[in-house]
This record gives structure tokens, sequence and C-alpha cells, in this order.
């Protein structure tokens, strides 16, 4: 949805009605997760994707149908070996799909959301999927502010409240309610999609392997950060034209930088003097991943100097390192790739393993 932002907005600004496809629920081996949208505009043009190429097409027809009935559809998409001309997916899994008409009268609150989003200012759209209050109806929230309705009041408040929560953790999910929004009901699904700021990716020592690892995180959506304390390798033309790249020593960077339970720690300087200050407070506050280059012989001599440091081993169990998996990886670039699978895989609860060696479902259902 965020990659189809900017043509929705474009649309929505020039007053042209399209159909919007949002994945609300997936089960088994979908190809697509929840949030993921496809929108047919003007002359037919289509943007985005919900499947990867399966369903498509019978996609495509329902939202020319719902634009020109101006009323939202639910449709379920899954696996069938009956037919060979069936519409469905390949892959085993099941898609649910809200297929809704998007206009200024609609959703007048599409724009600002757009807007937000490109700004990287955090919002939630919640949208009914199914039950009595109005299917397609939205409700926007940011942190300070709501707008629109899902039709009573009740309701509004209950997903305000949950709408907030899903974005402190940049969640997307569906949540039951009554019709007044009563919470031990299950009458009314609603879907909350949050559109979080980028997640970020800070990167010290400013190597050749740290632009490389910039260059992948820039790809995997991450909002890159390269800080080293010596200005002759801390200049932005070594690094992606996306990634900010700072000089400072590390330690004294990260003291004052805000990080979350997304935030990706990478420790490249390789120096004791940089690594263990650095990682004494890496270590200590919110962060997704932190890892560490090095050799297992460097390894064991940080995690002593981080121990006689005061590190608990609670903190310690923390530390990626030597950081990526084993993928025999020698250049920047294939170390890069080791380090973003790792990164990845850690994420989602993968194993590392080659997928010929495992069983059960390529995709789980994430903890």
């Amino acid at each position: 949805m965020r990659e189809i932002l900017p043509t929705l907005a474009r649309w929505h600004a020039a007053g042209v009605p399209f159909g919007l496809a949002t994945v609300v629920a997936v089960s088994r081996s979908a190809p697509r997760g929840p949030g993921a949208a496809m929108a047919v505009g003007p002359d037919d043009e289509v943007v985005g994707s919900v499947s990867g190429g399966c369903v498509e097409g019978a996609v495509f027809e329902l939202a020319q149908e719902v634009v020109a009935s101006g009323e939202a559809r639910l449709a379920t998409f899954g696996y069938s070996d009956e037919d060979a001309f069936a519409v469905g997916l390949t892959c085993g899994g099941e898609i649910t799909l809200l297929v809704r008409p998007v206009t200024p009268a609609s959703d007048p609150a599409f724009g600002a959301v757009a807007a937000s989003v490109a700004a990287g200012e955090p919002v939630t759209v919640a949208t009914v999927v199914d039950g009595p209050a109005p299917r397609g109806a939205t409700l926007t929230v940011w942190p300070g502010r709501a707008a629109g309705t899902l039709g009573t009041s009740g309701l509004d408040a209950a997903v305000t409240a949950d709408a907030r929560g899903e974005l402190a953790l940049g969640a997307s999910a569906q949540r039951h309610y009554g019709p007044r929004g009563e919470r031990r009901e299950d009458a009314v699904t609603v879907f909350l999609q949050s559109f979080a700021p980028p997640p970020r990716m800070l990167v010290f020592g400013a190597i050749d392997y740290a632009a490389a690892v910039a260059r992948i995180g820039d790809f995997l959506g991450y909002r890159v950060t390269v800080c080293d304390a010596r200005p002759v390798f801390a200049t932005p033309k070594r690094f992606p034209a996306g990634a900010e790249v700072v000089v400072d020593w590390p330690h004294r960077y990260l003291a004052a930088t805000a990080t979350d339970d997304r935030t990706v720690i990478c420790v490249l300087t390789h120096d004791p003097k940089f690594d263990v200050p650095l990682l004494q407070e890496a270590l200590r506050r919110p962060a997704a991943y932190i890892g560490a280059m090095g050799s297992r012989r460097t390894h064991d001599e940080r995690r002593e100097q981080l121990a006689e440091a005061g590190l608990t081993t609670a903190e310690l169990s923390r530390l990626r390192s030597p950081l990526g998996l084993d993928l025999g990886a020698r250049t920047p670039e294939e170390v890069a790739v080791s380090v973003a699978a790792e990164i990845v895989a850690l994420r989602w609860g993968g194993s590392g393993a080659p997928l010929t060696t495992t069983a059960g479902a390529i995709h789980p259902r994430a903890a």
C-alpha cells in the first residue's frame, strides 16, 4: 500500500473514483500479507498487487464493479485444483480482500493519509470489513487526532484506542467489536492498517562493508544512518543517496538517538575503543537486532570486556556476533546479504536453513 499511495493520492486529488482492494486476512502460505493492495483507476490503470499475479484479473473486475455500484465487497480466494481455469492461488494459501470504492466524498481523509505517510508521520486507517457497521467505512487515526466514523461513537472510541496501540507497534491486524464498540463481542470486523515511519538501521563504522550494508538496508526499506568518528571515511559520496552520514563518536551519537523495537544496529567498526562503549549503550536500549562484526576471537575478547563493564548475561545474549548467517560470504556485498538474511530471519522467526531441508509452511505465522 505504501508504494502505491502517491498514485492513489493523485487520483484522489483529481476527484477521480478508484477501486481499492486490500488484503485483510491470510491463511497458510499466502503470497502477500495483510495490507498488500491493488487499485484500479482512470482508463483502467492498475497499480499494486495482492497475490503476485494469481487473482489480479478477478480483482480487476471486482474493483470496476465496486466503483460502478458504490458499494464495498468482501472476496476470498483460495487454492483449487479441480478446474485448471478456476481463479485461485497456486501456492495453496488463502487471502481475503476488501474491495471498496474511494472518492473524495466517501473517504475525504485519504489525501491526508497519503501526505502523512510521505512525511513520515504515523497514521492508522481503520476500515469496516464485515458486520452491521457500514462495510468500507473508514476512521483515520493519528497519535493526536482522528477523522471519519465507522457508524457509532462507541465503535469509533474503541477502535481509536486500539488503532493507536497498533500504531505504536507498526502493526496491521483485524479486530472484532460489538456494534457500539463492545470489546467482548465480534459482530463487527475492523481492519487496522498502520503506516508507521520506516524502521531505522544504524550502521557504525564507515568501511566498505558498511557501504554494502547501508545499500541493502536502504533496499529493504530502512531509514539508514552511517556513523563514524573519522571524517576521512564518513563522506556521503561513499554511501547510498538515501543514507544519512554522521561524523561523531559512535557511543555518543547512539546515546543521543532514539531507538525502538524495530531498530537495527550494525557495529562494523571492528575496533575495541569504538565497539565496547558503543555496545554498552546499544545492549541496554530497545532494538530488534544488534550485530557486531569480528572474528570469533574478537567476539570472545569483546564479550569479556563488556562483562567487565557490568553488562548482564541477559544483555549480552542480545548480541549477534559474529553477525550474519553462514553463507560463506567473502566480498562486502556478500557479507551484506548475510547480515540482511539474519535480520529478516530474526524478524520473522526463520531458521536460515535451505527450504529444501525444511517441512511445513514456507511462511509460518510470526510470533
